[in-house]
């Protein structure tokens, strides 16, 4: 891991400026030949910069690459280098934008260039995104909104490096209760309970559940402990009222729906 800058208290200048963009600090300062006046020499990336934010202002985001929109981020994460290299870094790393976004805290920080702060910032862009998209469920029937509660867990889930068991919880009329994770396991196993699935759901008043969790293999196709898993949860809950509408698994570049595969 290499830190953006040897200098702590530049390193926290260059990385914070999310909002506003420092004025470049000088390499080395030299005379104007004319006026003698002390000029500050221009980074060659500044113009880079500048032809940059101008496509994306007249043309939108469909005229630049993956790499080219995370530029445009990284410009104001990191105002004092050329971050176009580090940019290609992170998609050569992590595949695309969704990698770059889902990666851990701790392999962002494996790339050069980038540190621990703006590490931190790339995922706080992430949680944004995600809320959008919780967002679009709130108030909603799940079942009529599919789509969305798809791109949510997707981008929730689809780039964990370790298991994780989320349950989201569904009233009478279908609307979203609460959405919580159960459970985190290793990389291809996730301790669940369906005892307590239940009894959760009975303390929310959820009349149904949606149960979801991701393969970090990228390969969503069910196993067969996850099939054996959700029928245990569909007898356990039919007793008492709590219907289980689908368990969907959530990979890298898909989904599989049990419902769908009428495995339940």
């Amino acid at each position: 891991m290499q830190d953006e800058s040897e200098n702590p208290g530049e390193l926290f200048a260059d990385e914070r400026g999310f909002f506003s963009e420092q004025a470049a600090k000088p390499a080395s300062l030299k005379k104007n030949g004319t006026t003698g006046k002390t000029v500050e020499p221009i980074a060659h990336y500044h113009g880079h910069r500048d032809r940059l934010r101008t496509r994306y202002r007249e043309h939108g985001d469909t005229a630049l690459a993956d790499y080219e929109v995370l530029e445009l981020l990284l410009f104001r994460l990191i105002p004092r280098k050329d971050t176009k290299p580090i940019a290609k870094a992170l998609i050569e790393r992590f595949g695309n934008l969704a990698g770059v976004f889902g990666a851990p805290l701790a392999l962002l920080q494996e790339v050069n260039g980038i540190g621990e702060t703006v590490a931190l910032d790339i995922k706080l862009i992430a949680s944004v995104g995600q809320r959008i998209l919780k967002s679009e469920l709130r108030e909603k029937q799940v079942l009529s909104s599919w789509s969305a509660v798809i791109d949510y867990c997707h981008a929730a889930m689809a780039y964990e490096a370790r298991e994780q068991f989320r349950i989201l919880f569904l009233d009478k009329r279908n609307v979203l209760i609460a959405d919580e994770v159960q459970g985190r396991g290793t990389v291809d196993h996730t301790p669940v309970y369906p005892r307590e699935v239940v009894r959760r759901a009975l303390e929310l008043s959820a009349t149904a559940i949606i149960l979801v969790h991701n393969h970090p293999s990228g390969d969503p196709t069910p196993s067969r402990a996850d099939i054996d898993m959700t029928k245990t949860i569909v007898d356990t809950a039919k007793p008492l009222g709590i219907t289980v509408h689908d368990h969907i698994i959530i990979g890298k570049d898909g989904h599989a729906s049990l419902k769908g595969l009428r495995l339940i």
